[in-house]
């Protein structure tokens, strides 16, 4: 069952959401824990894909996705408690800056929260392909 987050959850997601969109690393980096882990939706460890541990490592895949992608965006985003969990959707559109490709997917990712901050974010992409 999912419910709608409390409003200190609200208000530490609103911030994390604002942090992402305007890739501001030090806001992003004020809503984790010290130990922070991403699970990326990509990467060369399977199943997995790529696993950053701990803030530090946070500001270098951040720095590394900025030189990967232009114009980074995250909208319809929905965020809401499931469990133990909070689950929230999204939709991100960017521009692969290798290519001038344009980047438009959904995805979702899982969180974990520990001493009111995101311990966790487990991240899913659609991967679109051309059949």
């Amino acid at each position: 069952m999912s419910a709608p987050l409390d409003a200190g959850l609200q208000a530490l997601f609103r911030r994390f959401g604002k942090a992402f969109n305007a890739a501001d690393v030090e806001g992003i980096l004020a809503c984790v824990t010290p130990d922070f882990r991403w699970i990326m939706a990509r990467g060369p460890d399977a199943p997995h894909g790529r696993i950053v541990e701990g803030r530090e490592a946070l500001r270098v895949a951040l720095a590394e996705r900025a030189q990967e992608l232009d114009g980074v965006r995250f909208t319809e985003a929905q965020v809401f408690a499931a469990g133990e969990f909070v689950v929230g959707t999204f939709r991100m559109t960017a521009i692969r800056r290798s290519d001038g490709a344009a980047i438009d997917l959904r995805g979702c990712d899982i969180y974990t929260l520990r001493d009111g901050l995101i311990a966790t974010k487990d991240s899913y992409w659609k991967q679109v392909t051309a059949d």
